[in-house]
């Protein structure tokens, strides 16, 4: 099983959609997981109903701090910010993505987000395995 930790400066919006949509797209090999630098109080709520539209619910995760054990534990760090300082050197291959924070969206807005991040797991994660 490959672990994958995707991780945000919150935990609440883009972390929680790559962790979400690889479980989705590769429910057997992976264990995906997230976090963020300074956890928000809640899962983004846009963020969660776009997730909901694919029959996962997120709604009640809760945001959490990324730790020096996560990192290394992890296989694969995404950071879904490129420059995010972290607490260790990751002991896996880090990847650095940049999608906007969707903090004010509304799932109108997240749609596109959420294919695009569906689009690079497929791409980067998915395919080179």
């Amino acid at each position: 099983m490959t672990e994958v930790l995707f991780i945000c400066q919150h935990n609440a919006g883009r972390s929680q959609l790559g962790a979400a949509l690889l479980e989705h797209l590769a429910p057997d090999g992976y264990i995906a997981s997230s976090a963020g630098l300074n956890p928000a109080e809640a899962v983004n709520a846009a963020v969660a109903a776009t997730i909901a539209e694919l029959g996962h619910d997120i709604s009640k995760r809760v945001p959490r701090a990324v730790t020096a054990e996560d990192l290394d534990r992890a296989d694969v760090v995404v950071l879904m910010k490129p420059g995010l300082t972290l607490p260790s050197t990751p002991k896996g291959t880090v990847l650095q993505w940049s999608f906007p924070d969707p903090t004010a969206w509304d799932a109108d807005a997240v749609r596109p987000l959420r294919t695009a991040v569906a689009d690079r797991i497929q791409h980067e994660l998915l395919t080179s395995k």
